[in-house]
């Protein structure tokens, strides 16, 4: 007797091997058996006759740390059949957190509706779980979060004291069940963090057997040296490494994106645990308060106000050196203002065409956020950073694993008009692009890249294949129709394709419909 049997399709397990027809029995939350289970009773029976099988989609680069509290649904992703995301990437993320005020900028998807009450990693865990998300989370510790946390200034470089207290946190946070670590180096908090305090802490996610994601510093100008930095890194802590989002910027050297293929590969073939992922768009995307130091936040939206209005701390702001200022090696004719709810005319033109009036770029950017009022932090930008050839050329190669980048958000709901690129089409745009457009992968290579390849990189043993004993994470999709329908400036429109989605064995969507019920879990690791 199984709980849910699902009929007539085509397993693609994830291993990539070729799919074969059988049926799939699960019991409780995991893959019971495989087989012809004509006859055999069930509590619930789904047909899968000219669908594939899959295991559930695994997003090894996500930033929906906050957006899962908001609205724990997650529809862009379980409308695209993923049932897993590895959170706390690039830095930013939600634990640890002293006093929130000073973290509000380095959490994506941050929205004052929801009170941050936790301090801990463990605690921010609990929260987590409470929120009963419908997607599986696997959080990694981020950087930016415990500098901030250890240092009154973490723009500077850490005293040793400070640093003391920053692996004091990282073990709290794998003792929780963090999966890792991760840094975000182009990022104000982390910019002042030096090679050997990488090596340092990665020392310790080894001793956890932990994965170390980085977001290499100055992508704009410097990309191979960066990916050379991470590689050392790993190198001399032992700790497996995922390079993330790994295409170089517009504005670095003539062939960069080869050259950091290369040099992964080289470390690769040279014994190293090392991946690395990709995002499926052409834009880089983030926050515009990315522009400010963090100083700037202290008092909260009220003293930042005061703080953009005055013409000295204004001009003092102009000189910080950020991830937003170092977009005009890309141009600013080629950087937009993506969304803003207090300046929506300003919305798809690019800070070139916004400059007027004796004004500078900077001086459009803090206009912006300081129409946001009480939410400084909702109004995005983007940059043409990439071309489509580039993402194609890094797609192939063996070591990729595809990526959104982007946070889980909903149509309806407190969520209903939040926008971030990527986050309705990633694996969508992905799979139709390389199997059905380019060609450049069968259904089953494609399924690998989404599945076994991730779960392997992040070092989890029971999800991303179909197999008797798995997690009963399961998509069943139609190879044929599976395809993103979100554009660039209208993005939140649901995927075709994805008929039913398990999580943990619960039916999280049938026949394109959601449930009401959720099933996702914290996956700590042990």
């Amino acid at each position: 007797m199984f709980d849910l049997i699902i009929k007539n399709g085509t397993v693609v397990d994830g291993t990539g091997c070729e799919g074969y027809g059988s049926d799939v029995g699960i019991q409780g939350d995991k893959i019971s058996s495989i087989g012809n289970f004509d006859g055999v009773d069930s509590h619930k029976e789904l047909d899968a006759e000219g669908l594939v099988v899959a295991p559930g989609f695994i997003d090894i680069h996500s930033h929906s740390d906050f957006t899962l509290l908001v609205d724990p649904r997650a529809q862009s992703a379980v409308s695209q059949g993923v049932t897993t995301e590895i959170i706390g990437n690039c830095g930013h993320g939600c634990a640890p957190i002293t006093d929130p005020a000073r973290f509000t900028g380095n959490i994506y998807g941050y929205t004052p509706d929801v009170d941050i009450q936790w301090n801990t990693t463990a605690e921010f865990f609990e929260t987590l779980q409470s929120a009963n998300p419908a997607v599986n989370v696997i959080p990694l510790v981020p950087n930016g979060n415990l500098r901030i946390a250890a240092m009154d200034e973490p723009e500077k470089q850490a005293s040793s004291s400070e640093f003391k207290q920053m692996v004091k946190m990282l073990e709290e946070g794998l003792e929780a069940g963090a999966w890792g670590l991760s840094n975000g180096l182009e990022y104000t908090s982390e910019r002042a963090t030096t090679e050997e305090e990488m090596i340092e802490l990665c020392k310790i996610v080894t001793r956890y057997g932990g994965l170390f994601s980085t977001h290499e510093r100055n992508k704009d100008l410097f990309a191979v040296e960066a990916i050379e930095e991470g590689i050392r890194v790993a190198r001399a802590s032992e700790v497996r490494l995922q390079l993330s989002h790994i295409i170089p910027r517009r504005s670095s050297p003539v062939g960069s994106v080869q050259k950091v293929m290369d040099v992964v590969q080289d470390a690769h073939d040279a014994g190293m645990d090392v991946g690395f992922d990709a995002h499926t768009r052409l834009h880089g995307i983030m926050n515009i308060t990315a522009a400010l130091p963090n100083w700037a936040f202290e008092g909260g939206p009220k003293e930042l106000e005061k703080r953009l209005n005055d013409k000295n701390t204004r001009e003092l702001l102009k000189q910080h050196e950020s991830i937003v200022s170092g977009k005009n090696t890309v141009g600013w004719d080629r950087v937009f203002l993506y969304t803003s709810f207090g300046s929506p005319e300003m919305v798809g033109k690019s800070f070139a065409e916004l400059v007027s009036d004796g004004r500078d770029v900077f001086d459009v950017i803090f206009d912006v956020i300081l129409s946001e009022k009480d939410d400084p932090h909702r109004s995005l930008i983007i940059s043409h950073s990439y071309e489509e050839e580039w993402l194609r050329q890094t797609f192939v190669h063996p070591l990729c694993t595809p990526a959104s980048d982007a946070t889980a958000l909903c149509k309806d709901g407190p969520l209903s008009e939040t926008v971030f690129l990527g986050a309705y089409t990633w694996a969508s745009w992905f799979f139709n692009k390389f199997v059905n457009e380019f060609r450049e992968y069968t259904v089953e290579q494609a399924v690998n890249k989404l599945t076994t390849v991730p779960a392997k990189q992040a070092g989890i043993s029971d999800r991303g294949r179909i197999d008797v004993g798995c997690a009963a994470d399961i998509t069943v999709f139609d190879p044929k129709t599976f395809k993103e329908n979100g554009t660039l400036y209208d993005p939140n429109h649901f995927a075709d394709g994805v008929h039913h989605v398990i999580v943990n064995g619960g039916l999280t969507m049938e026949d394109g419909r959601f449930s009401t019920k959720r099933f996702g879990q914290v996956l700590r690791r042990r």
